[in-house]
């Protein structure tokens, strides 16, 4: 008796928290989306009578993590729990494009079918005209009309067979290319998919019949935006335009289709947690211990150190990405909101979206490296940048309508002034030459004295004047037996910490510029120096 009441007590309990599964449809309103994440926003609607319900939104990525997931809900009910579970693929419980696909793989087979069975009637008709194509003129004369009408007949039944299977077979190939494309995007589909999808179980109780509308909030992976960037300028009197792009990409498995975005600069992965500075304990290191060991007829010698070492100084504080999306500041990171609703399909292609066009003032200048390259570079040193949130990212540049090249921004390593590289300019023509007349080689004493000259020229074949800086340099002595000593740099800014020589100067049209410089390196005659 004891036993049988303990059972029915349990089953009360279950009955009493038991609940009805409901699947929902639910559809994609709004996403952030961060670098390497997205945040995906929910809504669904229905109606429920009293009772305790699980309201199932299934098809959601399988990418999707669990500890991310808020719900909010409007109506006479409450939310008693939130669960995430994983589903296999199946006929049931498919993605709604992946339904559609295959909803129509199943018309275009059918298709198919009904072209190949018109192509197998008629080539059996065709055997059956061939088989009896001699008539039977031994048994009874034919007229000629009779004849006529006959071979009429035959032909143009004849023609009719061909020109139908020709037709056919042509509807036969086109419906087998929509098979194969359609094989081809269910197994992309698929493969995202990755054989399960995730659903969402929002446990509610209805004292009564009501609507429920839910909102449903969820980080996802495989999901990221890049910033990519033309830098466009119409000449070297005109400011630089910046066209700031995203290039967004997803392969989450859902199709984000009319939905509001927002592409936040924020990284979810970065730890929100402040860092904190350790103890630094600072020790004598012990002297090393020479231990012998002796075997198979030989002394083995193992050095072996003892320190000692605090274990403070192997940890290292553990960051935490539990709920760092929700700890993002606003303040701290820029979120470019798009007005129109956009559409990102889950797959390998990525989406480019304009965020913003902005033009900024730049100052231009050549500049020239002619131990290194010959080629004079157009520079444009662009401010007033700080109030784009710019990220790092490759930059396409186009110059006077010209395509001519890229680079790469990155704002992390720059202050005030981007300074931007728009490429070469042969119609400013450099050339260096070293000149034999003043270097030389002497003896003197117990030391000998190497002199270098050389010679920079510069031709400006622009029809307008050019502002241009000219950098080279003077080797650097780090042995205080060779000395460097820079015997001629008229003009030149001389750093002697790294031995840079920069020149700036103005070239009018059609004017030439000479530069030269001359060092004398002194250093011991019984000694090699290296990179001279």
């Amino acid at each position: 008796m004891k036993k049988l009441v303990i059972v029915l007590s349990a089953l009360c309990i279950c009955n009493a928290y038991s609940q009805t599964e409901k699947n929902i449809d639910s559809k994609p309103v709004s996403v952030t989306i961060f670098l390497d994440k997205a945040q995906v926003t929910r809504t669904a609607a229905t109606t429920t009578d009293a009772g305790r319900y699980g309201l199932v939104l299934s098809g959601l990525s399988a990418a999707l993590d669990p500890q991310s997931i808020q719900v909010s809900g409007k109506g006479s009910f409450s939310i008693l729990g939130v669960s995430h579970r994983r589903n296999f693929l199946s006929e049931f419980n498919r993605p709604q494009s992946l339904k559609k696909l295959f909803d129509s793989l199943a018309w275009c087979q059918k298709q198919l079918q009904l072209e190949m069975n018109k192509k197998e009637v008629l080539e059996k008709e065709e055997q059956l005209l061939m088989a009896n194509q001699k008539f039977s003129g031994n048994n009874q004369n034919l007229t000629v009309n009779e004849l006529r009408l006959m071979s009429d007949y035959y032909r143009n039944r004849m023609t009719e067979i061909l020109g139908g299977k020709t037709k056919a077979g042509e509807q036969i190939r086109i419906w087998n290319e929509k098979i194969s494309g359609l094989n081809r995007q269910i197994t992309e589909q698929n493969e995202l998919l990755t054989g399960n999808t995730g659903e969402i179980v929002v446990s509610i109780q209805a004292e009564k019949s009501t609507p429920v509308n839910l909102e449903v909030k969820y980080v996802v992976m495989n999901a990221g935006w890049t910033p990519i960037y033309d830098l466009r300028a119409s000449g070297t009197n005109a400011p630089v335009t910046i066209i700031y792009r995203a290039q967004v990409l997803q392969s989450t498995g859902e199709n984000w289709n009319d939905v509001k975005v927002s592409l936040s600069t924020a990284n979810p992965n970065l730890s929100g947690t402040k860092p904190e500075l350790y103890q630094w304990n600072l020790d004598i290191q012990q002297p090393i211990v020479i231990q012998n060991y002796k075997g198979r007829g030989r002394e083995l010698r193992t050095a072996v150190p003892s320190v000692a070492m605090d274990a403070s100084a192997f940890q290292e504080e553990a960051g935490t990405l539990a709920g760092s999306v929700s700890l993002v500041q606003a303040g701290l990171n820029a979120e470019f909101n798009i007005a129109t609703p956009q559409s990102v399909p889950s797959g390998p292609k990525p989406i480019i979206m304009d965020i913003q066009h902005s033009t900024l003032n730049a100052r231009y200048e050549y500049s020239v490296v002619p131990k290194l390259d010959k080629n004079a570079f157009l520079m444009a040193y662009v401010t007033g940048w700080e109030d784009l949130s710019l990220l790092q990212g490759s930059a396409n540049i186009f110059f006077e309508g010209t395509y001519v090249g890229q680079t790469f921004i990155d704002p992390n390593q720059v202050k005030d002034t981007i300074a931007l590289s728009l490429g070469r300019d042969p119609r400013i023509v450099v050339t260096r030459e070293k000149s034999k007349e003043l270097s030389s080689r002497k003896m003197i004493g117990t030391h000998q004295r190497e002199t270098a000259a050389w010679t920079i020229k510069i031709r400006n074949n622009k029809n307008e004047s050019v502002k241009i800086s000219v950098e080279d340099q003077i080797p650097v002595s780090v042995n205080s037996l060779i000395e460097v000593s820079a015997a001629e740099a008229a003009g030149a800014n001389w750093d002697k910490q790294t031995g840079k020589l920069k020149w700036t100067l103005n070239v009018n049209p059609a004017e030439n510029k000479t530069l030269t410089f001359r060092y004398d390196v002194k250093y011991p005659k019984d000694k090699i120096v290296n990179g001279l």
